[in-house]
This record gives C-alpha cells, structure tokens and sequence, in this order.
C-alpha cells in the first residue's frame, strides 16, 4: 500500500505540473506583442486583410472568448492533440518527434560525463588531503558558476579554431557530439562534486568505515565498496533536478553549435509565435523531466534503505 500511495502521489503531482505549465504558456504567450492570427499568416510582415485575419480567427477558435480558447485547448491536450504548427505548418507531434532523440540523446550523455567527472573530483579529493580538496572545491565552483554559452564559445575557440580538433558546429558521428556533451555537463559536474565531496567525507567519519579499516580493509576498497554509495546518494536525488537543468540548456547548446533539437525548435518557436509548438515542446520536456524524476526518486528508494521505511 505504501508503494501505491506513493506512485499515486507522483503521478498527481506530475499531472499538476503538466497543467501548470500549460496554463502558465497559454497566457504567457498571449502577452508578446503579435497576435495568433498574424503568426498563421507568416507573421506582421505578411500585411494579410482584415478579412484574411477574419477567417483565421473563425477556423481556429480565436474569435471566441479567451476563457473559451483556453478550455479548447486543454481538451486538445488530453486527448493528445498538440495542433499543427503555425510557422512549419505540419503536425506538432511529428515535429517533436524528429527532434526529440537528438535532445535526448545530448542530455543523457551530458549526465553521464557530468556523474564521471564529478565521481572523479570527488574520489581523488577526499584521497588527496587539504590541498587536493582546496583545488577540486575551486574547480567545482568555477564550474557550476561558468555560463553555457561563455563555455561553448571557449571550446570553439580552442579546440576547433586554435587546435582544430574538433568541428565547431554539430555534425553527424560521435565527434560532433564531444564539445555539445562538455558544454552541457561541465557546470552540472561542478554541482554535483560538491555534493558528492561533502557526503563522501562523512561517509568516511563514519563508524561502518571504522569497522572496515579495523577489519584491515585498503582506503581504495572502503572508497569503493563503501563510502561512493553514501556520496552517490545525494547526486541521486538531484538527478531529477539536473535532467531538467540540462534540458533548458540544450536551448542555448543547440543554437550555438547549430545542433537540431527541441532547444533549438522551442527559440524559432519563440520567435515565430509558434504557440502550438511552444505549448508542445514545453509540454513534452515537462512530461520528460516529471518521469525523470519519478524514476530517480524510485531509484533513491532502492539504494537507500531508510527511505523504504517511511511510512
């Protein structure tokens, strides 16, 4: 009974989200000067008639109260109808659908490398003494603080302009994902570190960790079999949290390094007044963030005991 209520409270809580966010886009994007029908029409600089306007306003419901439209555009939503684009002119769904892996794919790699290298800074500094904590702290912080699109810019320079390593913008095979995957992960590593640092060395303070030197157990092993589960306890649960910081990245990740994705779509979106494909995109990475961090919660329960005994 408690897993039921427990899943019952995620999946409410994740509906509300979900709705939230679609109410919060609906009226948000009524705000930017522009209007629905002028979008359908290729935009101000289309200098569509009055009649013309007329008659988009009519076949698209926009001519009814806002109250009215807003209802409309929940009942499309929960049958699963996200519209068909005002700017592409093809159906959301199908849109999203062709951007969606490349996102993906970005952002779960970006939280790999981010745990590597973070799991990393966190091993050799708490082996390392004073110093080597002192050097990972700095590091982690300059990290977590650097801007991704300050980030980008650097590695460009670097590795495609002075070194010429690898290209500058996206391109199809693993190369092309190097720079996009770094620019991504690298501050989220400087979140994390810290994290895992702070636990690690209370992991290892610990009376288990006492037990098992007095047993006659190496550091290496009490790191490894030990004390990384308690530090990797922490980073567990802001998983969820990181998975939705690396999706608003991708916005500026994809735009920089001409990568296509949802990031990418949701800034033309924007900028066209695109509001079905907005609403899709925004709806889509909520949904995607919501099961994320259902399954990292689901997870923190498995490696952590205590939390399964919570009534």
């Amino acid at each position: 009974m408690s897993v039921l209520r427990w899943s019952a409270a995620k999946i409410a809580g994740g509906v509300f989200v979900l709705w939230a966010i679609a109410t919060a886009i609906f009226f948000a994007l009524r705000l930017i000067p522009g209007s629905p029908e002028q979008a359908l029409l290729g935009g101000p600089g289309s200098q569509a008639s009055e009649e013309a306007l007329a008659l988009v306003r009519a076949e698209h419901g926009l001519d009814q109260p806002l109250i009215a439209q807003y209802l409309m555009m929940l009942g499309r939503l929960v049958t699963g109808d996200l519209g068909t684009s005002y700017s592409l002119k093809s159906s959301v769904v199908s849109l999203i659908a062709e951007q969606f892996w490349g996102t993906l794919l970005l952002t779960v790699l970006s939280l790999v490398a981010a745990w590597i290298i973070a799991l990393g800074l966190a091993l050799w500094s708490t082996r390392g003494g004073r110093i080597a904590r002192g050097i990972a702290s700095g590091l982690e912080i300059a990290a977590s603080a650097v801007p991704h699109f300050w980030l980008a810019s650097l590695f460009i320079l670097v590795f495609s302009n002075a070194l010429g390593w690898l290209p500058p913008v996206s391109v199809p095979g693993p190369l092309g994902l190097v720079l996009p995957v770094l620019t991504l992960g690298i501050p989220l590593a400087g979140f994390l570190g810290q994290v895992m640092r702070e636990s690690m060395l209370d992991a290892l303070e610990s009376p288990f960790v006492l037990s098992a030197r007095a047993r006659g157990e190496g550091e290496t092993g009490i790191r490894l079999r030990h004390a990384i589960r308690h530090a990797a306890l922490p980073a567990i649960s802001l998983s969820g949290w990181a998975f939705g910081s690396l999706l608003s990245g991708a916005v500026v990740v994809e735009t920089v390094f001409a990568r296509p994705g949802l990031g990418r779509s949701l800034m033309n979106a924007v900028t066209a007044r695109d509001i079905p494909m907005v609403t899709g995109i925004a709806l889509v990475s909520a949904l995607a963030f919501v099961l994320v961090t259902i399954a990292t919660d689901a997870l923190d329960r498995v490696a952590d005991p205590r939390l399964r005994a919570r009534k």
